[in-house]
């Protein structure tokens, strides 16, 4: 299927296979990955990657949005797309989705995906293109996704552009698995979420992972589960120290130890100090 759709593009010299009422010449989008790839994070990166699409066809228009911590790169029809509605929607998502996911050298799961047109017979397959849930029927086209992925910085330069665009069209169809985010996300619940921390199987079920992908995730980005249960606890533990004037026995219960001396040995070993010296010396 790659060689056949690599194959039509070029002899149409058309990389839109026809969607569109002028012919996206062989290399455009080429060309908008490269005006993407000096970005700072993938914000940016989108940004010019809507505004430059739409100096190539006037039929459609990408923008990116964000409310409330959810991110949508929405596109919007200008003409009726006939036939090649659902072939034109479709893939100038999953294209704009796999660069993003590529630029990033992250994996960026989907909230929602949601499409105008009515469920084709082969919806089921979406599952394979798009993961989390797909709405047809929708007001409008969208990809949405959490906006903290939209801070992450590009991770790629013209050497790495070069060797993607001789196998581009596997940007379309091949899924990420890493999640640069994930570290964050990871932190995040452990700090707001206790409940939902002790143990992998918990956290990773809140997640919407298996244990063995965190784990396995998490090494990938140099971290593990124990470092980041520890940084959470210490930040607990030097605000609390610093901010509140608690005995240390309470201070330890609160940053989850069972006892005073396990979270004084563990604290020492973070800072270097105990935690009365630590309260003594940032008071002072």
């Amino acid at each position: 299927m790659e060689w056949l759709s690599a194959t039509a593009m070029r002899e149409l010299d058309d990389e839109a296979l026809g969607w569109f009422s002028r012919r996206l010449r062989w290399g455009s989008y080429g060309m908008l990955v490269r005006a993407s790839l000096t970005a700072p994070t993938l914000a940016v990166a989108l940004a010019r990657w809507c505004r430059h699409h739409d100096l190539l066809t006037d039929d459609i228009h990408l923008q990116v949005d964000e409310a409330q911590g959810v991110a949508s790169l929405q596109l919007i029809e200008r003409r009726d797309l006939g036939g090649f509605q659902e072939f034109a929607v479709v893939s100038v998502l999953r294209n704009a989705l796999g660069v993003a996911c590529w630029l990033t050298d992250s994996r960026i799961p989907l909230l929602q995906t949601t499409l105008c047109f009515a469920p084709p017979p082969h919806a089921d397959s979406y599952r394979v293109l798009f993961d989390g849930p797909t709405q047809f029927n929708a007001p409008g086209h969208s990809l949405q996704f959490d906006a903290g992925y939209l801070s992450l910085p590009l991770r790629r330069d013209e050497a790495a552009l070069q060797r993607m665009l001789q196998r581009a069209l596997l940007l379309t169809v091949r899924p990420y698995r890493r999640d640069r985010l994930l570290v964050e996300k990871v932190r995040q619940t452990l700090a707001e979420h206790p409940e939902h921390s002790r143990n992998a199987d918990d956290l990773a079920a809140w997640l919407n992972l298996s244990a063995r992908t965190l784990h396995r995730q998490l090494k990938e980005e140099g971290a593990s589960l124990q470092q980041l249960k520890d940084a959470v606890r210490r930040d607990l533990a030097t605000d609390l120290l610093l901010r509140t004037q608690r005995p240390i026995k309470q201070v330890a219960a609160e940053v989850g130890f069972q006892n005073e001396k396990s979270f004084m040995r563990a604290f020492k070993a973070w800072t270097g100090q105990t935690p009365e010296e630590f309260r003594l010396t940032r008071q002072h």
